[in-house]
């Protein structure tokens, strides 16, 4: 073996080993990793869940609030088509009118479902957040200017135009 083939073997061993010890020393001293610490939420405030969920995830109650017979039961169905697990139908509890296409009533257990939700409305929904809510379901009331469900294909385009979920005033991200 030539020098000139020794010393090019020594140059790319030291080479190789000042890499691996970069590598190392990077990847042990790496600050960007790790969730945000718990104490960061102020008191008071709760902690809401962001996570979009597939559909299969996503627990609903699907409620009327126009004059049209069997709304409710015509949409959870379509909603159940689209693997929504719906727990209850039927005319709206709280017996408010609504005029626009729909609202939606949530807590912070439902503020990614709600958000997922939101895209099948193409975002004209109108949101109705309960910070005091305990469940995970969120509450779809039908208003006098729904029309129809968004397919998959427009359901998408609109979580894209949507982004993410923001977090609502007064909490934290789970």
């Amino acid at each position: 073996m030539t020098f000139a083939r020794v010393r090019a073997l020594v140059v790319v061993g030291v080479l190789v080993a000042a890499a691996l010890v970069f590598v190392v020393v990077a990847l042990a001293r790496d600050t960007q990793g790790g969730a945000v610490p718990v104490a960061s939420c102020p008191e008071g405030w709760v902690r809401a869940d962001l996570t979009l969920r597939e559909e299969k995830d996503i627990k609903i109650n699907v409620y009327n609030a126009t004059d049209t017979p069997g709304l409710a039961n015509s949409v959870a169905d379509d909603f159940a088509n689209r693997k929504f697990q719906v727990k209850k139908k039927g005319n709206d509890p709280k017996k408010k009118g609504v005029a626009d296409v729909a609202v939606l009533r949530y807590g912070p257990k439902a503020v990614g479902s709600a958000h997922v939700i939101q895209a099948y409305f193409l975002a004209k929904a109108e949101n109705e957040y309960d910070p005091n809510r305990t469940d995970d379901i969120v509450d779809v009331v039908i208003g006098d200017a729904f029309q129809q469900l968004a397919t998959p294909t427009e359901k998408n385009q609109s979580l894209v135009d949507l982004g993410s979920p923001q977090l609502p005033k007064q909490s934290c991200a789970l």
